[in-house]
């Protein structure tokens, strides 16, 4: 029986967010032993060497790029370093599920700084939604001395590193290979975790925690081959909102492995955001049909 494209992207999705979200197990696990910028660079080393082979095996690695594209991916490649960081840093201090849940609400950020900074259209629909969605992340976070932790704003500091690196894309030539971005972007999260490293000195690391960073840097690799090819097939409307299922992973692996479960407030919080996120996707696609000139 031959699978759709639809539902091959469906498949690669929810294949990026699993390898992903283990590897933020992995990273979570592998951070109680060493610090977490060895981690990075570390993890980093095996990414950055798989995307040159990779990107070699393609044909898709490019040097001599135009100077607008190189500029690009140098403010890409810088938020992708206060994204990892920030990310990192909040996961060694917060349960997955919960830093998870509040990093749910990237696509609504998105679609309102491209409204803001880009002066794409949004209907009111979709901005009752995205009004939800932060609503959702509030409850999450629930701003007040009972239920706050600061580790929360990193969180947040980090879905807005990753809005400057998603818009920041959208400036790129459609020529430049997508594993040439990633490359890039690897090694500069490379250089960044060796350079703290050197600052903060050199942990030795056991054979348990090495087996870990191999597994963290297949994890991470698999994670940007699959968002690779989830670009190449199905309708991108169809297929974002299986980016959703890092969630369920969140919190499966959260309680299998460090014990934790988010309480109602919390569920309730990545409901909303969920929910608004999917409808978000839901009108941007009916929107695009109804600008589809007509046949004749």
């Amino acid at each position: 029986m031959a699978i759709s494209d639809n539902t091959r992207g469906a498949l690669f999705m929810a294949g990026s967010m699993a390898s992903f979200t283990l590897n933020d197990t992995a990273m979570k696990t592998l951070t109680q032993d060493i610090p977490v910028f060895q981690a990075i660079f570390l993890r980093g080393i095996l990414a950055t060497l798989g995307l040159l082979i990779l990107g070699r095996a393609m044909g898709s690695l490019r040097w001599n790029l135009p100077r607008r594209d190189r500029i690009v991916i140098v403010v890409r490649s810088l938020a992708e370093l206060g994204a990892t960081a920030t990310f990192l840093t909040a996961l060694v201090h917060m349960p997955l599920a919960n830093l998870s849940a509040i990093l749910q609400a990237l696509p609504l950020a998105v679609t309102l700084a491209a409204a803001v900074f880009l002066k794409e259209t949004i209907g009111w629909r979709r901005l009752v939604a995205i009004i939800v969605g932060f609503v959702g992340v509030l409850i999450i976070i629930r701003p007040g001395p009972d239920g706050f932790e600061i580790w929360s704003l990193l969180g947040l500091c980090s879905v807005g590193f990753v809005v400057v690196r998603d818009l920041s894309t959208r400036f790129l030539s459609r020529d430049v290979p997508s594993v040439n971005v990633a490359f890039w972007a690897s090694a500069a999260v490379t250089t960044m975790g060796c350079v703290v490293t050197l600052q903060q000195g050199w942990q030795p690391v056991s054979g348990d925690d090495g087996l870990l960073v191999v597994v963290a840097g297949v994890l991470l690799l698999a994670g940007y081959m699959f968002a690779v090819m989830v670009m190449r097939v199905g309708d991108i409307s169809f297929v974002a909102p299986f980016r959703y299922t890092a969630l369920l992973w969140a919190i499966l692996l959260g309680w299998l492995f460090f014990g934790t479960f988010p309480d109602g407030w919390t569920l309730a919080g990545a409901a909303l955001v969920v929910a608004s996120g999917v409808f978000t996707l839901w009108r941007e696609r009916a929107s695009r049909k109804r600008q589809l000139p007509a046949r004749v």
